[in-house]
């Protein structure tokens, strides 16, 4: 009699736990179906994008996901040897900034001293997240006290549409036109820092290049290496246009004659030997050292030219695979706008290819980084001595023809050690390339010196008694 009861609670349990299950089957099955249909659709389309929507927040409107990271570059965090922290600025007229970073040549007075007579021997502070690079250009004093041409604005804002409407469609000719226009002039036409306009076609969202200058600078490269007619937008592949529209603007370039037209040095190669060839045989030159008189140039910033010449572009690594990683939205896999150093995000941007803990990685990081940082002081004290001797033997009097083989080694030392302190991964992207370079310039450095040894004197005109009586002419 006692057995009926415990057979219908036995059925009871059964009915339940099947119950259970099929919710949670059915749970996860409507699950999956969101994420495919997330998958599926990439996204939603709020608003009609052209090729003229500039703003940012009109795209975000449809991309919400990758605007919220790009809205982050306002972040500011130092890693050990790199980033930067907000200083409080009092604004005024001429500086509406509430917030600034350190000045790089207080802390290193060097640098000062190395561009002396040149902008950034005035101003020149610790760079900040892609948010800030329209401010912060607009009120350096290297532009608010220096004429400076519409050129610069190519990698410090979203210069696409304004190239368009300059060239009537023609962002080539547009390019012209803004590079030769007064910085203060073409600055009030663009709006926004780099935009997604930038980087993204407005309707298929593929990866594009728009800057007229990588466009003519990837050509010429590929030219000497054998490859003619190069176009990136159509002969790059997927992969390759995750750094290439990063190359745009990390990169090392001149102002090319009256027109001031933006140029990549790169028709010899990447190397900084094949650059420093190329600035020789055009005859090149940024500015003249106002102690010493050396025809000197100023780097820019070469990451491009680093990274293409470590171990992670020859292994197919892309900069957005270290500074944008993948990461999983739902049932979406998406880029993270919020381009950083992968130091402050080593779980995605490192170890998804290296097997290591985060503070192995970290530390590994920090120490090429510290080895690249002891060579790059060494190489920079060898130089200001450099600068010393040449001075001082100036004042002895020395010939110019004496000094020529000193004031070409303090223009290649110079320019061979900016070109790796300008560069801002602290030799991270090239250890051993960026190695070598100080390598280089320490050996430039000796022999500038060498050939002080044999310097002679300025001989001095014999002046000739006046004749008593005779007037001045």
């Amino acid at each position: 009699m006692s057995s009926q009861p415990n057979s219908n609670k036995r059925l009871f349990i059964a009915v339940a736990v099947t119950a259970v299950l099929a919710i949670g089957v059915t749970a996860l099955l409507v699950n999956i179906f969101e994420h495919k249909q997330e998958a599926r659709n990439a996204y939603f389309r709020v608003v009609d994008l052209d090729d003229n929507t500039d703003d940012p927040a009109t795209w975000g409107k449809n991309f919400p996901l990758q605007y919220d990271g790009y809205k982050k570059t306002v972040d500011m965090e130092r890693t050990r040897h790199g980033g930067s922290e907000g200083i409080p600025h009092t604004p005024d007229d001429k500086d509406p900034r509430t917030v600034v970073t350190t000045s790089k040549i207080e802390e290193d007075p060097r640098l000062k001293a190395m561009w002396l007579g040149y902008p950034f021997s005035v101003d020149f502070r610790e760079e900040r997240g892609h948010a800030y690079m329209l401010i912060d250009q607009r009120t350096t004093r290297r532009v608010s006290e220096f004429k400076q041409p519409g050129a610069c604005l190519n990698c410090h804002a979203s210069t696409y549409v304004y190239m368009k409407q300059l060239g009537g469609g023609d962002i080539f000719q547009g390019f012209e036109k803004m590079n030769s226009t007064p910085y203060m002039e073409a600055t009030k036409n663009v709006k926004h820092p780099v935009s997604c306009i930038d980087c993204h076609d407005s309707k298929t969202m593929a990866l594009r290049i728009t800057r007229p200058a990588f466009i003519e600078g990837i050509k010429a490269l590929k030219a000497s290496q054998g490859v003619q007619n190069y176009d990136p937008n159509t002969m790059a592949t997927a992969q390759e246009m995750r750094s290439f529209v990063c190359g745009q603007c990390h990169v090392e370039y001149y102002f090319k004659g009256d027109e001031k037209r933006l140029t990549f040095p790169w028709s010899k190669g990447l190397q900084v030997e094949d650059i420093y060839g190329y600035y020789a045989e055009v005859g090149h030159k940024d500015w003249v050292h106002k102690e010493t008189g050396a025809p000197a140039l100023k780097a820019q910033h070469p990451e491009f030219e680093l990274y293409s010449l470590g171990v992670h572009a020859r292994s197919g690594v892309a900069c957005a695979d270290c500074h944008m990683p993948y990461k999983r939205e739902g049932g979406m896999k998406i880029s993270d706008h919020h381009v950083r150093s992968p130091m402050l995000n080593i779980n995605r941007a490192c170890q998804g290819c290296h097997r290591f803990p985060e503070q192995e990685m970290k530390d590994r990081v920090e120490q090429i980084q510290s080895r690249f940082l002891q060579a790059r002081n060494t190489a920079m004290d060898a130089l200001m001595d450099l600068i010393a001797d040449i001075k001082k033997a100036k004042e002895s009097g020395a010939t110019d023809a004496g000094l020529k083989a000193a004031l070409e080694a303090q223009r290649k030392a110079g320019f061979f050690i900016d070109f790796v302190e300008a560069e801002n991964s602290v030799g991270f992207h090239a250890p051993g390339e960026a190695l070598r370079i100080l390598t280089q310039a320490l050996d430039a450095v000796r022999k500038g010196q060498n050939s002080l040894r044999s310097v002679q004197p300025r001989k001095t005109a014999s002046v000739r008694p006046a004749k008593p009586g005779a007037a001045d002419d």
